[in-house]
């Protein structure tokens, strides 16, 4: 169905089509379509982030906390990375990395240490009480993520993640 008719729609118009319906009266000379996908996109990961939120605070973790621990435990035993390795895995900066790993360290969630193969690198650990959380944690989160993608059938689900996939190839750089 093209924007066009979905705003001529008698159906009540959502957040974004009342905006590109006041842009295309306003600039009829602009086409405003591509509102349509990157504006509802946009709005979706807002609430998306604010649910997925909501189960990391269950936990007593915020979302860069959660990104941290989740990477240190994708590592596989002994659950270890260096900071740099870390700020890799959770698209941040080093310098957001060290807040995120000091406030990690005095939760008890993890440790850092020298390491042994660069006297002046440094590498970065989960405790004992640091995979429990992010195992819990990840438990929940994956029971959070099912239940939002219950608004799709199997099938939507799968055809969306075809086009995101396929869309995200397009205009990120290769291995992010």
């Amino acid at each position: 169905m093209s924007a066009r008719r979905s705003l001529d729609s008698p159906e009540p118009l959502d957040h974004v089509a009342r905006i590109q319906r006041e842009w295309a009266r306003e600039r009829p000379d602009v086409d405003v379509r591509p509102q349509g996908v990157i504006g509802r996109l946009h709005r979706l990961a807002g609430r998306l982030t604010e649910e997925l939120c909501v189960v990391y605070r269950e936990h007593g973790l915020g979302e860069g906390d959660f990104d941290v621990l989740a990477a240190l435990r994708r590592a596989g035993a002994p659950f270890e990375r260096a900071p740099s390795e870390l700020a890799e895995h959770t698209m941040v900066t080093t310098g957001a990395m060290t807040k995120r790993i000091d406030r990690l360290e005095r939760a008890g969630l993890a440790t850092r240490r020298p390491s042994e193969l660069d006297g002046r690198g440094r590498v970065v650990a989960l405790t004992a009480h640091g995979r429990e959380v992010i195992d819990r944690a990840f438990t929940a989160h994956m029971a959070n993520e099912r239940r939002l993608l219950g608004a799709l059938t199997g099938d939507e689900a799968a055809q969306l993640e075809v086009l995101l996939t396929k869309w995200l190839a397009r205009v990120e750089p290769r291995g992010e």
